[in-house]
C-alpha cells in the first residue's frame, strides 16, 4: 500500500505536470520548426542549388528492380518489385537543421527566462525594519485597539 501512495504523491506533484505539459508544447513546437525547415529553409536552399528538391536527394547504392528482371548480383529472377537502396543525405541534412533551428530556439528561451529570474532576484525588496521599531509599531497598535 505503501507503493501505491508515493506513486500518486509523485503523479500529482507539480514537476509531473510540468513535465506532462512540457511535452505537449515540446511537440507542438516541433511540428512547427519541421514545417518551418521543411516550406520556408529548404526550398529556397535547393533553389540556390540549381532548382533541386533537397530532401530528395540521395545516393543510390543499388537500383530498384521490377517483378520478373534478374537480378544484377544473384542472378535469379525477381519475384516481386525491389524498391532502390539509397542513402538520403538531402533528408539527413535537413534533420540536422531542423536540429541546430530547435536547439537554438531552445537557447534562446533558456536565456531569456533566466535574464527574468535574475531581474527578479536584483528586483528592490522590502527590508524588515528593525526590531526596536517593529516593537514600538506593535505597541502604538496595542494602544489604538484599546
Amino acid at each position: 500500500m505503501g507503493m501505491i501512495k508515493e506513486f500518486k504523491e509523485f503523479i500529482v506533484k507539480g514537476n509531473m505536470v510540468d513535465l506532462a505539459v512540457g511535452l505537449v508544447i515540446g511537440g507542438a513546437f516541433g511540428a512547427c520548426v519541421k514545417t518551418l525547415v521543411e516550406k520556408v529553409i529548404m526550398p529556397p536552399m535547393g533553389y540556390l542549388m540549381g532548382g533541386i528538391d533537397f530532401n530528395a536527394r540521395k545516393w543510390e547504392i543499388a537500383p530498384a528492380l521490377a517483378k520478373g528482371e534478374e537480378h544484377p548480383v544473384y542472378g535469379n529472377i525477381v519475384e516481386k518489385d525491389i524498391e532502390a537502396v539509397a542513402i538520403g543525405y538531402g533528408e539527413f541534412a535537413g534533420t540536422i537543421i531542423n536540429l541546430i533551428i530547435v536547439g537554438l530556439a531552445i537557447f534562446i528561451v533558456v536565456k531569456l527566462i533566466n535574464s527574468m529570474k535574475r531581474k527578479a532576484e536584483e528586483a528592490p525588496k522590502e527590508e524588515a525594519p528593525p526590531a526596536d521599531i517593529a516593537l514600538l509599531t506593535e505597541i502604538r497598535d496595542a494602544l489604538k485597539a484599546r
